[in-house]
């Protein structure tokens, strides 16, 4: 293997939402670079953190029927059972929920829990809250995903705008036949995603946990078990 290719494998895709970003962030830095070079050094920072932002690292997701993986990278904030957002239609009753907050250092692809065909995808425009807060799910800008598996249960991923975050990209379509670990979207700065579990499911994670997209196991839909305990160490 040459130099060149070695020096490629270490590299993490840029994925092309970014391009505009980090193109704009360089001309930037020229200028400023130009008007006074302390200015330019801290435009370099700033592109490199946009780089950074939009990585878009490849993923090794586990295959088994009935495994939920993370939709996202970031801290799981909450792990509750709440009533869903009417306009998923996933009924009045609660349903298992897990969040996770996406901080602006994380990288932001959302990708699929789980294998299977998008239902609806439901966009609702709203606030710019604070992520992290429990009434971000009900008040902010949204864009919904209710995913059906092949043995007939119910799924929904909702990507949530925050503070910072100011644009829900999505990537597929209604009707699309999706595989676990499959991008289906990003978030523009900083963000949360929330899903909703069908009733039963076995939670396999704990608030506080690290989760990383389309590899954290987050819960197991074929495991009627009791919920499973977690440990700070």
């Amino acid at each position: 293997m040459s130099l060149a290719a070695s020096i490629r494998q270490q590299l993490t895709p840029i994925h092309p939402e970014g391009y505009p970003f980090i193109g704009g962030f360089a001309l930037a830095t020229l200028v400023l670079f130009w008007l006074w070079p302390p200015l330019g050094g801290i435009g370099l920072i700033a592109t490199l953190w946009c780089i950074y932002f939009f990585r878009d690292p490849p993923r090794v997701t586990p295959i088994r029927e009935g495994i939920v993986v993370a939709p996202a990278d970031g801290r799981v904030c909450q792990v509750v059972s709440v009533v869903p957002p009417r306009e998923l239609e996933l009924g009045e009753g609660p349903l298992p929920r897990i969040s996770i907050f996406m901080s602006v250092f994380d990288c932001h692809i959302n990708r699929s829990p789980i294998a299977g065909r998008i239902e609806r995808i439901v966009y609702r425009a709203g606030k710019f809250i604070s992520a992290d807060l429990d009434k971000a799910s009900e008040d902010n800008e949204r864009n919904a995903f209710v995913i059906v598996t092949e043995t007939g249960q119910h799924l929904a991923v909702v990507q949530i705008a925050g503070l910072i975050a100011r644009r829900i990209v999505c990537f597929v379509r209604e009707s699309e036949l999706l595989e676990a670990g499959q991008r289906i979207g990003m978030i523009r700065f900083g963000s949360r995603v929330d899903v909703y579990l069908p009733v039963g499911t076995r939670v396999l994670a704990g608030e506080g946990q690290i989760a990383i997209a389309g590899e954290t196991v987050l819960a197991d839909l074929t495991a009627r078990d009791t919920e499973t305990a977690f440990r700070r160490a």
